[in-house]
C-alpha cells in the first residue's frame, strides 16, 4: 500500500491534501501538534491513517519523526507546516520569528534531506514543499521574515529539482506557491487579504494534480497570482518593494 506523510495536516491545505491523497488510495501519516484536529480528520479519510504528534519548530522532534516512520515505505512527503507574521521588523516578536524560521525553513530542510536520500536510493518518490507566492517576490516589507523563509524554500526546491534532473532520477521535488488561500493563515499572521483567496480544497487538488501528472517544479494555483508573479519580474526592485509594502499595510488588521 502506498503511504504519504503530511505535516501540518490538522488544518488548511494540509488537511485537504490528506483527504485527496486518501481518495487516491494512499495510507496517511498525519503530523501536527493538535491531536483533536487529527482525530477529526481520521474520521473522514477513506484509507488507514496514523497520527504522529510533533512540534516541528524543534530540530530533535523533526529528526525523531523521520526515525519513527522511515521503515513505512513512504513514497510521498508533503512539507506543509508553516505560519506567518506581519509587522515592522523592529517591532515583531523575535521568539515567534525564530520559531517561524524553524518551522518554515529548518523542518522543511531536515525532512526533505532525510526522506530524499531514501527516495533517491529506490529511485521513486514525491516531495512537495508548500511555499508561497511570497517566495517568488523580491521581498516583503512588513512581512520580512515570512517572505525570506518562503524564498529559501523556493530556492532550495529549484536547486534540488535541478540536481535530480542531472542525476537522471525519477524522484520529484517541487514547491507549491499559492497566493491567498482560505485557511487559518491570516488569523495566525494577523492579516486580512485584499485579494480574494482560493479555496483550500481547490488548492490541494490543483497542487497534487500538477505534482503527479505534470511534475511541475513550481506550482502557482491561480491565474491572478501567476500574472502578479510575471509582472513582478518585469518591475525594478525598489518600486516592487514599495508596492508590496502598501499591500502588506492593507492586510494588517
Amino acid at each position: 500500500m502506498k503511504t504519504a506523510l503530511v505535516t501540518g495536516a490538522s488544518s488548511g491545505i494540509g488537511y485537504e491534501m490528506s483527504r485527496v491523497l486518501s481518495h487516491l488510495g494512499y495510507e496517511l501519516i498525519l503530523v501536527a501538534r493538535r491531536e483533536d484536529r487529527l482525530l477529526e480528520l481520521q474520521k473522514v479519510l477513506e484509507t488507514h491513517s496514523e497520527i504522529v504528534l510533533c512540534d516541528l519548530s524543534k530540530e530533535d522532534e523533526c529528526k525523531e519523526l523521520y526515525k519513527k516512520v522511515k521503515e513505512k515505505d513512504i513514497s510521498v512527503l508533503i512539507n506543509n507546516a508553516g505560519f506567518g507574521l506581519c509587522g515592522n521588523f523592529t517591532e515583531t516578536d523575535l521568539d515567534k520569528e525564530l520559531s517561524m524560521i524553524n518551522v518554515n525553513i529548518k523542518a522543511v530542510h531536515i525532512l526533505t534531506k532525510l526522506f530524499l536520500k531514501d527516495f533517491v536510493k529506490k529511485d521513486d518518490g514525491y516531495i512537495l514543499n508548500v511555499a508561497s507566492s511570497a517566495g517568488l517576490m523580491a521581498g516583503g516589507p512588513l512581512m520580512a521574515t515570512y517572505y525570506a523563509t518562503k524564498a529559501y524554500v523556493v530556492d532550495l526546491t529549484r536547486a534540488v529539482n535541478t540536481e535530480l534532473a542531472d542525476m537522471g532520477s525519477n524522484v520529484y521535488v517541487g514547491a507549491l506557491c499559492p497566493g491567498p488561500v482560505d485557511t487559518e493563515f491570516s488569523e495566525v499572521a494577523d492579516v486580512k487579504f485584499e485579494m480574494k483567496g482560493i479555496s483550500k480544497k481547490y488548492c490541494a487538488k490543483y497542487a497534487l494534480y500538477n505534482m503527479f501528472e505534470n511534475r511541475k517544479m513550481i506550482i502557482v494555483p491561480s491565474a491572478e497570482m501567476k500574472l502578479s508573479v510575471c509582472a513582478s519580474r518585469l518591475m525594478p526592485t525598489r518600486p516592487l518593494l514599495e508596492i508590496t509594502k502598501l499591500i502588506q499595510k492593507k492586510k494588517q488588521s
